[in-house]
């Protein structure tokens, strides 16, 4: 649904989280592999920054050599996967907590369900203005 900001967010949470599930099945895989380090996604903090833009003065841009400070959108988030080297867990070099990463992982399919249920309501509501009612 080309312009909808809320759909937009939809999509681009559920595409995140999706890469964090798969990151968290990877260190749960790996949970008793000598030297493994976890993998963490991180984007909340890149959302955050784009839904609250319009609290954030932008500059204006006067010269080609200045930093651009244009309002950021919701395609330029991207999920980054970071490998969490400076946590020991156990002394064989493997920093994964299996009670961490089941945490981590009803967290995510929380906030997973959370949003299919707001895209579910976004559809049937579209539904109900096609049909007319």
């Amino acid at each position: 649904m080309l312009g909808d900001y809320t759909w937009d967010v939809v999509e681009k949470e559920s595409e995140s989280l999706a890469k964090r599930f798969n990151a968290v099945t990877k260190n749960i895989a790996n949970a008793n592999t000598p030297g493994y380090a976890r993998r963490n996604v991180s984007f909340e903090d890149q959302m955050r920054e784009v839904m609250e833009q319009d609290k954030k003065l932008h500059m204006t841009v006067t010269d080609p050599q200045h930093i651009p400070s244009h309002p950021l959108k919701i395609k330029d988030v991207h999920a980054a996967e970071i490998k969490i080297m400076d946590e020991q867990y156990r002394l064989d070099l493997n920093n994964v907590d299996p009670e961490r990463e089941m945490a981590v992982l009803a967290e995510t399919r929380m906030m997973y369900t959370g949003f299919m249920r707001i895209a579910s309501s976004k559809l049937t509501m579209l539904k109900s203005v096609i049909a007319g009612r």
